[in-house]
């Protein structure tokens, strides 16, 4: 048996689990008691659907399951895509009790819980995140939305998923450059809310990079914890969830100059908190022995360095 752990969001009746581990798409966890009704709507991409699909449809068994497999990419995180998916909940005659279930990265995720938010109002909906960034950060805390020409998320809705299944197994087919880029995010934590988790990951960086299961699960779990405990405290942004947008003012602005899907949203982030720390100028100080410190920006910013390094961030972080 899979060994599984999980951590709570507790949002009162909205409340719900994150379910981590290993073996558990395609394994023996039910994932259909957690579909209210009696079908839904599997929204995947082109790049996720041969590797998983068929192993998510074995959790769902006893439920009537329509696919609907988006292409990939940044670029898809749109208007257009959210009105094909609820054209296929239509075309379905699916009622409220519908539920749409997000088996893909942020992309997927963000689309198909905006869709499942605006059809009649809000059905129910699922999130199966596959790829580091999506597990660590926007699969959690019920933000959802596309983008638009002006700017990124500028259309969306705050609407809770029912559960997020974290399968570590997925992370096995994830491109290395996906994984720095999720890495980002990870190491936000740390820097925003953890300096006892920042310092275990300049430890064992290298290890998360050879995608060792038992690092990546800590860290996983551990941002998870840090972003449900935000999201308990503040769940629509009114004041202390902003902490968690640290370096996305810049690196929003990055993805919106250089066009959605140049910069993986990960690559920009960790930009964008360099960029932010380089700002702030809030990092002098001096050690346990009265020496000098050395600035905490330096240290995130060589730890950006290693998990973000694309070639576009080795020379921003040196």
């Amino acid at each position: 048996m899979p060994v599984v752990s999980t951590v709570n969001v507790e949002l009162g009746e909205r409340s719900y689990p994150i379910v981590i581990g290993n073996g558990l798409v395609g394994g023996e966890f039910d994932l259909a008691a957690y579909i209210p009704g009696a079908d839904c709507l599997v929204v995947t991409n082109q790049t996720v659907a041969p590797l998983y699909l068929d192993g998510l449809k074995r959790n769902l068994a006893g439920k009537a399951i329509a696919i609907l497999t988006l292409p990939d990419g940044e670029s898809y995180k749109s208007l257009e895509t959210a009105s094909s998916i609820i054209d296929k909940l239509i075309d379905r005659g699916a009622g409220r009790d519908t539920t749409v279930v997000a088996l893909g990265g942020g992309v997927v995720g963000d689309v198909a819980g905006f869709a499942a938010a605006s059809y009649m109002r809000g059905v129910a909906f699922v999130q199966v995140p596959t790829t580091l960034l999506a597990q660590v950060d926007s699969s959690v805390g019920g933000k959802t939305g596309v983008n638009h020409a002006e700017g990124k998320n500028l259309i969306g809705a705050f609407h809770q998923p029912r559960i997020v299944l974290i399968d570590i197994d997925t992370l096995s087919t994830l491109p290395d450059r996906e994984l720095r880029a999720g890495l980002a995010e990870v190491i936000k934590y740390g820097a925003i809310a953890d300096v006892g988790f920042l310092e275990w990951l300049e430890v064992n960086l290298d290890a998360l990079l050879s995608k060792d299961a038992a690092a990546l699960t800590h860290a996983i779990r551990r941002s998870c914890e840090l972003k449900a405990q935000v999201v308990a405290a503040d769940e629509r942004e009114s004041s202390r969830r902003a902490i968690l947008n640290f370096g996305h003012t810049f690196g929003h602005a990055i993805e919106r100059c250089q066009g959605y899907g140049d910069w993986l949203h990960g690559e920009a982030v960790a930009a964008g908190m360099i960029m932010a720390a380089e700002l702030s100028g809030l990092d002098a100080g001096r050690d346990a022995h009265g020496g000098r410190a050395e600035p905490p920006r330096r240290r995130r910013a060589r730890a950006l360095a290693r998990a973000g390094r694309s070639g576009r961030l080795a020379g921003r972080a040196a």
